[in-house]
């Protein structure tokens, strides 16, 4: 039986999709079959997987409103599955709202996909929303994604009490997988006071492994590759196969 992780964090351009992206392309590597399901309708982590998601169809819409099977929408890559989005998405929050039990529609969309996977990893919007709250449902476990900036912090209390008043009334298995210090950057003092005090608020849920600042990271997106396919040797892609081992090791 699969592990489904919503990968979260409401604050924006804090390396969310890169590591779903690359997350998933490392796990696949080490042998790990994995699905990234995006559901933010910017597509950012469709089209990081090398698909044009402006034609791409089904997808994630018309999953989640369409009735399509979770299995007709999913897209074989060469770096994971994909079932993939794009902007058509961004209205399915409102179609969503007087659906029947509108908060687990993803997750029953996703339950016949469980035993096809070893992982399946929501890439979700950079707000708390239904799409968000649907991946929140869905899912067995949170990954959170938090970059090594001034106001690190911020929203991070919301996040955490959304998560709170998820698993105490919509899905009580609900955990915290693990936090990722992401745009770590070691010639300074202050990404490494970000990080102890990130480390401080979430005792025991921080991966050693931290990704560094690397322009590779951010130019793969473009080429619309994985960093870890890109440049291998890159500190970014390095850290992101480490990161894999780390994520593989606690889950064991």
């Amino acid at each position: 039986m699969g592990k489904i992780i919503a990968v979260t964090n409401q604050k924006g351009g804090v390396g969310k999709t890169t590591t779903c992206v690359n997350l998933c392309c490392a796990l696949r590597e080490l042998g790990a079959r994995v699905l990234l399901c995006d559901t933010d309708p910017q597509g950012n982590a469709t089209s990081g997987m090398g698909i044009d998601k402006t034609t791409i169809t089904p997808n994630l819409y018309n999953v989640l409103v369409g009735d399509v099977p979770a299995e007709k929408a999913v897209v074989s890559t060469k770096y994971g599955d994909v079932i993939p989005s794009n902007a058509v998405l961004s209205g399915a929050g409102i179609e969503l709202v007087n659906a029947e039990n509108r908060e687990f529609i993803l997750k029953n969309a996703l339950e016949s996909m469980k035993d096809k996977y070893d992982y399946i990893f929501i890439d979700c919007p950079p707000s708390l929303e239904m799409l968000t709250l649907n991946a929140l449902c869905a899912a067995d476990s949170v990954f959170i994604p938090v970059q090594c900036e001034y106001f690190a912090l911020e929203g991070l209390t919301d996040l955490i009490g959304t998560i709170r008043m998820t698993k105490k009334a919509l899905n009580p298995k609900l955990d915290i997988e693990g936090v990722l210090l992401t745009m770590f950057d070691a010639r300074t003092n202050f990404s490494a006071q970000v990080a102890e005090e990130v480390k401080k608020f979430f005792r025991g849920k921080v991966y050693n492994v931290m990704i560094p600042r690397n322009v590779r990271i951010s130019e793969a997106p473009s080429h619309g590759v994985p960093v870890i396919v890109y440049d291998k040797s890159s500190r970014g892609a390095v850290a992101y196969t480490e990161l894999a081992k780390e994520f593989m090791r606690r889950n064991k």
